[in-house]
């Protein structure tokens, strides 16, 4: 066990070290390239700051409003109804919305109720199940200039929900609750 500890500290200066070298060796000016890749980097990183902007204030509004306890407040018969506990349904609905908001309930759920608890695990499974689709969007659309992503929203919101459904199935049936 201790080489993989030691051994896991040198992979990632191995693998830099490694294609700096086969860079060298294909005869790539390796410098320049990296350079180049930070201007794009920076280019890429002023243009997609009005998106990231307008959804961190989109959240803002949704949340400051009663927007998401109202709609929290609607959805949660439905969860009940299925047996999930009312404490996951805030975590399920910002997930989409918020990466750090979801952690950030995540750690209260299991700070509060335990990592043994069916809520402590539902809620870690939800956190590793779904993803942030709304900041994908806004990230990587905004990066390359897409204005249209209805579609794509739909679908990812899609498989939120089906990421949703399955973390709920596999707690109940793996865990037994």
């Amino acid at each position: 066990m201790e080489l993989f500890g030691s051994l896991s500290v040198w992979i990632i200066p191995l693998l830099i070290a490694a294609i700096l070298l086969y860079g060298t060796y294909k005869k790539v000016p390796t410098y320049e390239s990296f350079v180049e890749g930070g201007k794009e980097g920076i280019t890429i990183s002023f243009a997609i700051i009005p998106y990231l902007v307008g959804m961190l204030v989109a959240i803002a509004v949704f949340r400051a409003s009663g927007a998401m306890e109202a709609f929290v407040g609607v959805i949660k018969p439905l969860f009940s109804m299925i047996g999930v506990p009312s404490e996951i349904v805030p975590l399920a609905i910002i997930r989409p919305i918020s990466g750090n908001a979801a952690l950030g309930m995540t750690s209260d759920l299991l700070s509060t109720y335990g990592t043994e608890s069916f809520i402590g695990r539902l809620a870690s499974v939800i956190q590793g199940s779904t993803d942030t689709t709304f900041y994908v969007l806004t990230v990587y659309f905004g990066a390359v200039g897409i204005k249209k992503m209805g579609d794509a929203l739909k679908v990812g919101l899609l498989a939120d929900l089906v990421g949703l459904a399955a973390a709920i199935i596999a707690v109940v049936f793996i865990f037994g609750y």
